[in-house]
């Protein structure tokens, strides 16, 4: 008796170690939230400012955006070309070898050679992006100029075969953890049905996975997309609207780094453009993620 009694009285101790902690989870969960909501919130604060003086219209039909010359044009076209250029270069490089990268960790590779080569591939991913920029301009720009001598010593596609390079861990690991959580009596239904290792590999795990595959891919987008050292080091710092990967570009994040070094001063036009152009990107990986998302739902309810 006087054991549940003490048992009893602990209780309302307990009951507040309980609260107190779930209040705590929720702070760390809305604290995520309210950082997103503070960044959109200054993306769109700046913004509205920088359209009061650029109609809307000239901003997305522009083909020259030159903010900081005295014949200022503020069309985002050649930023965007530059942008999704790159994008495609990568995702060029990293989408095969990555799924196939995936494919032979997943179903065919030993497991010390798995041990091995996954702190290989999450090594590349520490790799400081300015290393991978001064590798596209020292390294892989002189490799290709040799079996195209008229590229010029910038261009979109030296960045985007570096870009794809340093996204393939990003793209493998997610997708190889999507084929691993495959269950194994699916393949074993495979196998008893004469199916050989490849052809389960390639016709059973990777469809039954492709929701994952596809997350893998939206990752792998949003990544290229959104980088910034290796285009501002190797694909140049000049708008140009282009879809040729030969000629040099600049991104919009390569121009954000280029006008956020301090030289314009806060609440100029000049300044206020970098908003536009991140609430630009802002809603380009937004519009990649609802994509990815549309996409997994259908694979799922497919298979």
């Amino acid at each position: 008796m006087s054991s549940n009694a003490a048992d009893f009285a602990h209780r309302p101790l307990r009951h507040i170690k309980e609260r107190l902690i779930e209040f705590l989870l929720f702070l760390a969960a809305l604290s995520a939230v309210a950082t997103t909501a503070a960044i959109v919130a200054i993306l769109l604060y700046e913004s509205i400012g920088f359209f009061r003086h650029v109609p809307l219209l000239d901003f997305l039909t522009d083909t020259q955006w030159t903010p900081l010359f005295s014949d200022a044009h503020y069309g985002i076209l050649p930023l965007l070309s530059g942008t999704l250029m790159v994008a495609l270069v990568a995702l060029g490089v990293a989408v095969p070898l990555g799924t196939i990268t995936a494919i032979y960790l997943s179903e065919f590779a030993p497991h010390k050679v798995r041990e091995a080569v996954k702190p290989v591939l999450e090594l590349l991913e520490g790799v400081p992006t300015v290393v991978y920029g001064y590798f596209a301009l020292l390294f892989v720009t002189p490799l290709l100029q040799k079996f195209l001598p008229n590229l010029p010593g910038f261009s979109i596609l030296s960045a985007g075969l570096v870009i794809g390079v340093m996204i393939i861990p990003y793209v493998s690991s997610v997708a190889e953890d999507a084929m691993r959580a495959v269950p194994m009596h699916i393949r074993e239904g495979a196998y008893a049905m004469g199916s050989t290792r490849f052809q389960t590999a390639l016709r059973v795990v990777t469809p039954a996975a492709i929701s994952g595959i596809v997350a893998a891919y939206i990752l792998g987008i949003s990544r290229a997309v959104g980088e910034t050292m290796v285009v501002a080091v190797a694909a140049g710092l000049q708008p140009n609207l282009t879809w040729n990967p030969m000629e040099p570009a600049a991104t919009i994040t390569a121009y954000i780094v280029q006008v956020s070094l301090g030289d314009l001063p806060h609440g100029s036009i000049g300044y206020q453009t970098i908003f536009a152009a991140g609430l630009t990107l802002l809603l380009i990986t937004l519009l990649f993620n609802i994509a990815g998302h549309l996409l997994r739902k259908r694979f799922r309810e497919a298979y």
